[in-house]
């Protein structure tokens, strides 16, 4: 009885990057070879359709031998089983850890537990991404997570040192697990407008201004844990609302240089009291982990909404904010002006990024 097999020889590993994807994004190998044929492979290379499936089903082997180096990327260069040239190698590790802009959405913010990874059946529904493509990428970041939420140092280098991703993907990881430390809301209605790069932007205003790496790049958990001192320094900014004659200075100097400059000017000075109130209350209470959670939320509900309800533009809204936080500088009698900058500085970034005409 004769027995047909299929032999592969080779030195250097054969990997197609199209076959790589279609591998990533969950494809099984009828599909990924059926993809293939619909772009003129078997014209391109002169084979049979029984040769593609055969090459397709050898590469998904491959890929699936190499899934458990790529959990650990440094042991990629140092295996000998796979002759992986090293920029073939780079390729391989920047698209294992590639997600979908559509699925870190959906995962943003929460808790990288069995539970959510539960619910992964429904985000793939939701966002029409294969469950297998769902599970690598949820597994990628909390496999992330895990390993450099307890190191010391900038969270970013440590991405790049453990994972070898460039530096913008490590950037984009760094986002995430700062994120899922301090479980940011992000799914709520209100909220669905903004994009993960719009999250990921605030991220880096908050590790670079308000965790306690901002002030000590030598201490555990730097760029994942907010400044509980800073944030606790923040009750002090209430006077700005609780004393009326602070109040009112601060609104005299806020409008007598807005005056003239802005088309919403009068709405400007008769909601000023209430923005201000908004602002300040925000601050208060970020040292309950709560209201951590829910700042996005409570930037959007007390500030970007009754600015846009009122025709600000983003223009307005930068003005506003500039004179709103500089005028600060000259009252008389308010002594905490470095902890308001801090606060000042991200707040505005935010708002800003999130403010969409």
């Amino acid at each position: 009885m004769s027995v047909e097999l299929d032999v592969f020889v080779g030195n250097t590993t054969i990997m197609d990057e199209e076959v790589y994807q279609f591998w990533l994004d969950g494809y099984t190998v009828g599909d990924a070879v059926r993809v293939r044929m619909e772009g003129g492979v078997l014209q391109e290379c002169e084979a049979s359709a029984e040769v593609l499936h055969s090459d397709t089903m050898d590469q998904f082997r491959t890929f699936q031998m190499c899934e458990r180096l790529l959990h650990c990327p440094s042991k990629l260069a140092n295996q000998l089983l796979f002759q992986i040239p090293p920029h073939r190698q780079a390729m391989l590790i920047e698209r294992y850890y590639t997600f979908d802009d559509a699925f870190v959405r959906e995962v943003l913010g929460k808790k990288l537990s069995k539970g959510t990874k539960k619910d992964l059946d429904d985000v793939s529904a939701k966002t029409g991404i294969t469950l297998k493509s769902c599970r690598r990428q949820f597994d990628n970041f909390k496999r992330v997570f895990k390993v450099v939420e307890e190191l010391k140092g900038s969270l970013v280098e440590n991405i790049q040192q453990h994972f070898l991703l460039s530096d913008k993907l490590a950037r984009d990881y760094a986002a995430i697990v700062f994120f899922a430390n301090n479980r940011f809301e992000t799914g709520k209605r209100k909220l669905q407008y903004l994009s993960f790069q719009d999250f990921a932007f605030c991220a880096v205003q908050l590790i670079n201004n308000w965790t306690v790496g901002a002030v000590d790049n030598m201490v555990e958990d730097m760029d994942v844990d907010l400044d509980k001192e800073f944030l606790q320094d923040l009750k002090d900014l209430k006077v700005l609302i609780t004393d009326k004659d602070m109040l009112d200075q601060h609104k005299s100097l806020v409008c007598t240089a807005l005056r003239g400059k802005t088309k919403v000017f009068n709405e400007m000075e008769a909601n000023f009291k209430n923005l201000s109130r908004g602002l300040v209350n925000i601050a208060a209470k970020l040292m309950n982990a709560k209201d951590v959670r829910d700042f996005f939320i409570d930037l959007v509900e007390k500030f970007i909404e009754p600015c846009r309800s009122d025709r600000w533009t983003a223009g307005d809204t930068k003005l506003f904010l500039t004179h709103y936080t500089n005028s600060a500088h000259i009252l008389d009698t308010f002594k905490h002006q470095v902890v308001w900058d801090r606060y000042m500085g991200v707040v505005k970034s935010c708002i800003l990024k999130m403010y969409h005409d």
